[in-house]
């Protein structure tokens, strides 16, 4: 079987955990400290990141971006990018925008800060990096609205890479109560439609000793 390692509130490790459940892979869930630095898995990936993908013939991938290419390549059904070449470019843009600016900018530094340091006992929270970071993801969300405003999906007419790299990491945030969903209803509804597929049951059932998610962090129907 294969086995991902993974931390939970890590949104790169939730991507790659949603693209295997919507493709029907079956994998063995491993969480990884990464800062604990262990030897066993600086092995796997000397990077020292997750998410890490070890296949059951002992073929190990790294790195979120390179992991997903291999699985649309190798298990294509259903396929999570589309066929125009246009399309493809926008959800490949809205997956850099979202694990590069989004996570610059709001989840690296709200989930750092309120939950990171917690678990590996480093102190208090930054309040300044957190309010930040409470700014951030207020214009972010206005974002995500303006796009499902126009489209039925992020990054068209239907669900893509797009759609899970984004509530991926707004997944991370609502599961420290860090999204302020009245900014807009058009993200929040399209949030709803995104958590209330199948594939996001794994994510939904979550816990992490000391953290009690908000009520509808796991309610599919919001």
């Amino acid at each position: 079987m294969r086995r991902l390692y993974h931390m939970p509130l890590s949104p790169f490790s939730r991507k790659i955990r949603l693209v295997l459940a919507e493709k029907k892979l079956e994998v063995a869930l491993i969480e990884e400290r990464v800062w604990e630095r262990r030897l066993d898995f600086l092995r796997l990936n000397p990077a020292g990141d997750v998410p890490v993908l070890v296949e059951p013939d002992g073929t190990v991938l790294a790195d979120s971006a390179a992991i997903f290419e291999y699985l649309e390549e190798t298990c294509p059904e259903p396929r999570l990018l589309p066929d125009a070449h246009l399309e493809r470019a926008e959800a490949r843009r809205l997956v850099g925008w979202f694990d590069g600016k989004f996570n610059a900018e709001v989840t690296d530094t709200l989930v750092s800060e309120r939950a990171l340091k917690r678990l590996m006992r480093a102190g208090h929270p930054d309040s300044a990096r957190v309010k930040a970071g409470a700014r951030a993801i207020k214009t972010h969300l206005e974002y995500v609205g303006w796009l499902v405003e126009r489209r039925h999906w992020l990054a068209g007419e239907r669900l893509t890479i797009a759609d899970f790299a984004a509530a991926a990491h707004l997944s991370c945030l609502d599961f420290i109560g860090d999204v302020p969903w009245e900014v807009s209803d058009a993200a929040r509804e399209w949030y709803a439609r995104v958590k209330s597929r199948p594939a996001f049951r794994s994510l939904l059932s979550d816990h992490l000793p000391g953290f009690s998610p908000p009520p509808h962090y796991a309610d599919p129907d919001f």
